[in-house]
Protein backbone atom coordinates (compact mmCIF):
# COMPACT_ATOMS: atom_id res chain seq x y z
CA UNK A 1 0.00 0.00 0.00
CA UNK A 2 1.18 3.49 -0.95
CA UNK A 3 0.16 5.86 1.99
CA UNK A 4 1.12 9.65 0.48
CA UNK A 5 1.06 11.76 3.47
CA UNK A 6 1.86 11.07 7.33
CA UNK A 7 -1.26 10.96 9.04
CA UNK A 8 -2.37 9.71 12.75
CA UNK A 9 -4.96 6.97 12.73
CA UNK A 10 -7.01 5.51 14.92
CA UNK A 11 -6.54 1.46 14.41
CA UNK A 12 -9.39 0.40 16.95
CA UNK A 13 -8.17 -1.53 20.09
CA UNK A 14 -4.54 -0.87 19.50
CA UNK A 15 -5.11 3.07 19.73
CA UNK A 16 -3.75 5.96 17.85
CA UNK A 17 -0.56 5.68 15.59
CA UNK A 18 0.98 8.29 13.27
CA UNK A 19 1.61 6.60 9.82
CA UNK A 20 4.33 7.94 7.95
CA UNK A 21 4.39 8.62 4.23
CA UNK A 22 5.40 5.40 2.28
CA UNK A 23 5.33 2.08 1.26
CA UNK A 24 3.60 -0.30 3.89
CA UNK A 25 2.86 -4.10 3.63
CA UNK A 26 0.55 -6.56 5.23
CA UNK A 27 0.96 -10.49 5.47
CA UNK A 28 -3.06 -11.83 5.73
CA UNK A 29 -4.92 -14.92 5.08
CA UNK A 30 -7.28 -15.42 2.85
CA UNK A 31 -9.04 -18.63 4.42
CA UNK A 32 -12.46 -17.60 4.57
CA UNK A 33 -15.38 -17.30 2.12
CA UNK A 34 -14.53 -16.60 -1.27
CA UNK A 35 -10.70 -17.40 -0.68
CA UNK A 36 -8.22 -15.17 -2.29
CA UNK A 37 -10.25 -13.27 -4.79
CA UNK A 38 -12.93 -12.11 -1.82
CA UNK A 39 -9.85 -10.98 0.30
CA UNK A 40 -8.23 -9.03 -2.40
CA UNK A 41 -11.54 -7.16 -3.67
CA UNK A 42 -12.57 -6.33 -0.17
CA UNK A 43 -9.10 -4.97 0.92
CA UNK A 44 -9.48 -2.81 -2.49
CA UNK A 45 -13.09 -1.31 -2.00
CA UNK A 46 -13.09 2.30 -0.77
CA UNK A 47 -16.53 2.00 1.24
CA UNK A 48 -16.50 -1.11 4.13
CA UNK A 49 -16.84 -1.56 7.80
CA UNK A 50 -13.69 -1.51 9.67
CA UNK A 51 -12.77 -5.02 10.94
CA UNK A 52 -9.62 -5.74 10.59
CA UNK A 53 -6.62 -3.90 11.81
CA UNK A 54 -5.32 -3.22 7.76
CA UNK A 55 -8.81 -1.57 7.34
CA UNK A 56 -7.74 1.29 9.10
CA UNK A 57 -4.99 2.12 7.36
CA UNK A 58 -6.20 0.77 4.26
CA UNK A 59 -8.89 4.32 4.76
CA UNK A 60 -6.20 6.54 4.09
CA UNK A 61 -3.47 4.15 2.01
CA UNK A 62 -3.98 3.15 -1.76
CA UNK A 63 -3.41 -0.82 -2.42
CA UNK A 64 -0.75 -0.97 -5.35
CA UNK A 65 -0.08 -4.66 -5.36
CA UNK A 66 -0.88 -8.18 -3.66
CA UNK A 67 1.57 -10.56 -3.73
CA UNK A 68 0.18 -13.97 -3.11
CA UNK A 69 1.10 -17.78 -3.17
CA UNK A 70 -2.02 -20.53 -3.12
CA UNK A 71 -2.23 -23.43 -1.29
CA UNK A 72 -3.19 -24.90 2.10
CA UNK A 73 0.23 -24.30 4.16
CA UNK A 74 -0.18 -21.44 6.62
CA UNK A 75 2.40 -19.01 5.67
CA UNK A 76 1.17 -15.90 7.61
CA UNK A 77 3.11 -15.92 9.86
CA UNK A 78 6.39 -16.33 8.12
CA UNK A 79 6.11 -14.02 5.33
CA UNK A 80 5.84 -11.36 8.21
CA UNK A 81 8.89 -11.96 9.39
CA UNK A 82 10.44 -12.19 5.96
CA UNK A 83 8.78 -9.08 5.39
CA UNK A 84 10.33 -7.41 8.02
CA UNK A 85 14.45 -9.06 6.50
CA UNK A 86 13.53 -6.90 3.69
CA UNK A 87 15.70 -3.02 2.82
CA UNK A 88 14.40 -0.75 4.93
CA UNK A 89 12.20 -2.17 7.13
CA UNK A 90 10.51 -1.10 10.38
CA UNK A 91 7.25 -2.36 12.52
CA UNK A 92 4.95 0.44 11.96
CA UNK A 93 2.62 -0.83 14.91
CA UNK A 94 3.50 -3.15 17.05
CA UNK A 95 0.95 -6.05 16.98
CA UNK A 96 -0.61 -4.62 14.19
CA UNK A 97 -2.26 -7.70 12.28
CA UNK A 98 -0.38 -10.67 14.94
CA UNK A 99 -3.47 -10.68 17.91
CA UNK A 100 -4.20 -13.92 17.59
CA UNK A 101 -0.57 -15.13 17.08
CA UNK A 102 3.32 -14.52 18.84
CA UNK A 103 4.14 -12.25 15.88
CA UNK A 104 5.62 -9.07 16.60
CA UNK A 105 3.59 -7.07 13.84
CA UNK A 106 2.32 -8.27 10.59
CA UNK A 107 2.36 -4.71 8.85
CA UNK A 108 5.61 -3.16 7.74
CA UNK A 109 6.61 -0.01 7.02
CA UNK A 110 8.88 1.34 4.13
CA UNK A 111 10.53 4.24 2.67
CA UNK A 112 10.81 2.32 -0.83
CA UNK A 113 9.01 0.21 -1.81
CA UNK A 114 10.11 -3.38 -1.11
CA UNK A 115 10.75 -5.79 -3.77
CA UNK A 116 9.05 -8.49 -4.38
CA UNK A 117 12.21 -10.96 -5.99
CA UNK A 118 13.94 -10.40 -2.58
CA UNK A 119 10.68 -11.42 -0.64
CA UNK A 120 10.55 -14.66 -3.02
CA UNK A 121 13.93 -15.29 -2.34
CA UNK A 122 13.87 -15.24 1.52
CA UNK A 123 10.28 -17.51 1.89
CA UNK A 124 11.58 -20.02 -1.13
CA UNK A 125 7.98 -20.44 -2.31
CA UNK A 126 6.20 -19.66 -5.16
CA UNK A 127 4.98 -16.19 -4.80
CA UNK A 128 2.96 -14.16 -7.38
CA UNK A 129 2.31 -10.97 -7.80
CA UNK A 130 -0.86 -8.97 -9.09
CA UNK A 131 -0.16 -4.91 -9.39
CA UNK A 132 -3.00 -2.45 -9.55
CA UNK A 133 -3.47 0.72 -11.69
CA UNK A 134 -4.67 3.92 -9.75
Amino acid sequence: MWLPAPIAIDVGQLGQYQFDMGWYAYAGSARGSGGLAARVHRHRRDAKPLHWHVDYLRAHATPVAVWYAVGERRRECRWAQALLELADARIPVPRFGASDCGCPAHLTGYRTPPKVSTFRHLVAVGVLQETFRA
